[in-house]
């Protein structure tokens, strides 16, 4: 009798405990988003003699077939690979389909570099009329300046990826193909996998250390019921633009973790999703500490979790234009 007493007052303690804990988690590990400030509704292109033009809106109707979102902090260096190769395949995809059209949205994070420059500067040097450029009065982080990039985007799809050209830019078509086959009822999701390759034939190049952390990762998210998906991380990621109306709009999360929050709103949601081996090679002058972020990743995403467990965030139906 008194070792169940002893055991029931050590299962009230764990639990107490637990409690407090997921308590304190929720408190002050929950992102709060801030609102956008006024500038921020801006947009800078080669037209218009450089003037602010305001930034377009997700609720309404698509004008262009492809909406391309670069989140980027201090790329200045980084960026002008990746438009180059977005710029190999506008040509190559025109020959193709003439009448193909497209938004290039650099998402400039709140940059301490030339990143605005770099991207204004290439726009001018090779003509990109369709590249604009937003400048962020302080860092959100990378998830925030996704989803305020993508809440302003006019393609009938979207996607997003990352500044520095790891993920060779022609794959798009591969997610494209992928994500029109899947779709229904005008939703679909495609993202980019780098853990696909032994079957499909693509190149993934990543460090020992990366690869590991990959895999820790990856078990902690499926402890905590995210499943099904190979790699949630790659920064290439596609959206039908009612999917992108569903998810985006719904967002808590501003930093890394974010692209976990797409797969669960996606997951409740219904929303078909499809993964997509990439050809994808590790480039040096990541923003990431490996063990801070690590260790932020893992808190932030167990405030997720809970948050949505518990019923603190509701899912908003913003599906249908305003």
């Amino acid at each position: 009798m008194e070792m169940l007493q002893l055991l029931v007052s050590l299962g009230v303690g764990l639990a107490t405990a637990l409690a407090v804990c997921a308590g304190l988690v929720v408190r002050f590990k929950s992102p709060r988003p801030r609102r956008r400030e006024e500038s921020e509704n801006y947009y800078l292109c080669i037209d218009e003699k450089h003037e602010q033009q305001r930034l377009g809106d997700l609720q309404s109707k698509a004008t262009v077939d492809l909406s391309i979102v670069v989140p980027a902090y201090n790329e200045e260096e980084r960026l002008p690979v990746l438009l180059d190769d977005v710029r190999d395949y506008v040509a190559e995809r025109r020959q193709r389909e003439p009448r193909f059209s497209f938004e290039l949205i650099i998402m400039d994070d709140g940059s301490r570099d030339k990143t605005l420059d770099v991207a204004m500067e290439y726009a001018r040097k090779h003509g990109i009329r369709e590249l604009k450029a937003v400048r962020h009065v302080v860092n959100r982080g990378k998830g925030g300046a996704v989803t305020q990039g993508i809440m302003s985007a006019q393609g009938r799809f979207i996607m997003f990826c990352d500044a520095d050209g790891a993920t060779k830019f022609s794959d798009i078509d591969a997610l494209l193909e992928r994500a029109q086959a899947a779709a229904r009822d005008g939703l679909a999701i495609a993202i980019g996998s780098r853990n696909n390759q032994a079957l499909s034939g693509t190149v993934v190049e990543r460090s020992h250390i990366r690869a590991f952390l990959q895999w820790g990762f990856h078990t902690y998210v499926t402890i905590l019921g995210v499943r099904g998906v190979r790699d949630t991380q790659c920064g290439f990621k596609l959206f039908s633009r009612e999917a992108a109306r569903r998810i985006f709009y719904n967002m808590h999360v501003e930093r890394f973790i974010f692209d976990i929050e797409i797969l669960l709103l996606a997951r409740y949601q219904g929303i078909p999703l499809v993964e997509v081996p990439v050809n994808w090679h590790e480039v040096a002058g990541s923003k990431m500490s490996i063990v801070r972020d690590s260790i932020q990743m893992a808190l932030d995403l167990l405030a997720v979790r809970l948050n949505y467990m518990l019923g603190n965030w509701k899912i908003a139906d913003r599906s249908k234009p305003q």
